[in-house]
């Protein structure tokens, strides 16, 4: 079994890093086209994109919650080993999403239409391009719901080297779409985002290609089963509380953002959402190569490695984002100033409180990961996504009464603690993860590296000197000081010997 174990956390090593190349070329190439866009589009039209883009989020709270159905149930049936169950959940999850495709066209449409041209804060003279920005977001939609079951099985199989190439293919066309913006034919922010839906059915294509030629079970057939189907909804219809939750928060945010200030306002925070995405990715890859092993560990019965892996997964989710987000505390305007001609007013403030929530969603990652594999998620999604569903009153409030808008923000870092707390009571009883453990084994951990790393950095920001030479000195010292807290305090010594020794293994090669 320590073999096993031992040879599972290789593989979550290699396809971690094979993921991180995807991510750094994704970062770089975010990171410039995000400039061009924005220079290409205007700061006004800019955040027009993103809010209306958020209108059409909002509706994933009837797909997300499917989705993560789709997910469970793939990966789930794969560590149980029935390849004939495989067949039958992969077929009926493609089922699912072309039906869930024409409810949510129907319900979008006349909704969407609606909310633009009555309640969003948009310049008259631009309702129509907004209204053509809405008929592409929704069209992009639909196609990235039915990539769905062909993304569930890249990573069920752990086939992260094509999760990552098929990544990089999506960064090309992105970069390749913010090129052609000032070419375009007709009015820039409508052709953007044509260009843009275009550019997610070539994805869309790549993943179905990819899946057909790889996987005996991505083959399409009519197949209806009265009980999977009820499972998969049961399922789904509990976690429809947990997404609904999570998209009223970020989506719902950028919306009263808009009806209390200006679409320049969502520029600054839309800029904010798109470098902490960027940033986030770094986690979202790691857990992107852990989630399949939390679900398979629970489907085979291998209940302490799953616990373990859990404890573990979550430390290091934050450890790896905090390397990254530590230098970006200490130098975001001089970041934005390099990143973008024209930095929208209030981005800075945005980028840290957004910062500082990934940092504490990354503990929770693998806590979700474990409840889902369970199944049995009703008690759970009450309270947890009970708890989420207050961001969005309680940001309300605050704005009401005067508060800016980065409040939004940092109600959200305060629920995210509190939804933590409750997380860890309900997995007591569901897996058996001790809070007691998981306090002193990852929270006082991360908490000591954020300490100890934060301290020489404070002590020398106000001797820096300006310019480019400080931002190099500061980066250098703020990764410097976050990887020897986390080796030396974060990491157990075994845990530092098997990070020295890949590392040295993989300059060796």
């Amino acid at each position: 079994m320590v073999q096993d174990n031992a040879q599972k956390s290789r593989t979550i090593a290699k396809n971690t890093l094979m993921l991180y190349v995807r991510m750094i070329f994704l970062l770089l190439v975010g990171f410039y086209t995000s400039r061009v866009v924005l220079d290409s589009l205007g700061e006004d039209d800019y955040g027009i994109y993103g809010v209306v883009g958020g209108v059409v989020a909002m509706f994933s709270i009837i797909s997300g919650a499917l989705n993560s159905a789709v997910s469970r149930f793939i990966t789930f049936e794969m560590g149980k080993g029935e390849k004939a169950r495989l067949d039958k959940v992969y077929s009926t999850s493609v089922l699912i999403q072309i039906s869930l495709s024409f409810i949510i066209v129907a319900i979008c449409e006349p909704v969407g239409i609606w909310f633009i041209r009555n309640e969003m804060t948009i310049a008259p003279d631009r309702i129509p391009a907004a209204l053509w920005v809405l008929q592409f977001s929704l069209l992009s939609f639909v196609i990235n719901l039915m990539s769905v079951p062909q993304m569930a099985s890249i990573t069920a199989h752990e086939k992260m080297s094509a999760y990552a190439y098929i990544g990089i293919l999506d960064g090309i066309l992105r970069l390749a779409v913010a090129l052609l913006i000032v070419h375009s034919p007709t009015d820039r922010l409508i052709w953007y985002s044509a260009l843009m839906a275009v550019a997610v059915m070539a994805v869309r294509i790549a993943y179905g290609v990819y899946c057909r030629m790889h996987f005996p079970e991505c083959r399409f057939r009519i197949y209806f089963e009265k009980g999977l189907v009820k499972d998969m909804f049961s399922f789904a219809g509990w976690n429809f509380i947990g997404v609904t939750s999570g998209v009223l928060r970020d989506q719902g945010g950028n919306i009263l953002v808009n009806i209390f200030f200006t679409t320049a306002m969502n520029a600054a925070r839309g800029i904010a959402v798109q470098l902490n995405g960027a940033v986030q990715g770094f986690v979202t890859n790691f857990m992107t190569a852990v989630n399949p092993q939390i679900t398979k560990s629970y489907a085979s019965g291998e209940r302490d490695y799953m616990l373990t892996l859990v404890k573990k997964s979550s430390r290091m989710a934050f450890f790896l984002l905090f390397i990254i987000a530590l230098p970006l505390l200490f130098n975001t305007e001089y970041l934005l100033e390099i990143w973008l001609k024209e930095v929208p007013e209030h981005s800075a403030s945005f980028v840290r409180l957004f910062l500082i929530f990934a940092l504490s969603e990354s503990l929770s990652s693998p806590l979700i990961t474990a409840q889902l594999a369970t199944g049995n998620i009703r008690n759970y999604q009450i309270i947890v996504g009970g708890l989420q569903l207050l961001n969005l009153p309680v940001s309300y409030i605050f704005l009401k009464y005067g508060a800016p808008a980065q409040a939004t923000v940092a109600v959200s870092i305060v629920m995210s603690q509190i939804c933590l707390v409750a997380r860890l009571m309900l997995l007591k009883h569901m897996v058996g993860l001790s809070p007691k453990e998981f306090f002193t084994q990852v929270y006082i951990k991360v908490l000591a590296v954020s300490s100890a790393a934060l301290a020489l950095p404070l002590l020398l920001a106000g001797v820096m000197p300006c310019g480019l030479a400080g931002f190099c000195i500061s980066v250098l010292l703020c990764v410097l000081c976050a990887v020897i807290s986390i080796l030396y305090i974060g990491c157990s010594r075994g845990e530092r010997q098997e990070i020295v020794s890949m590392i040295l293994n993989r300059i060796g090669r």
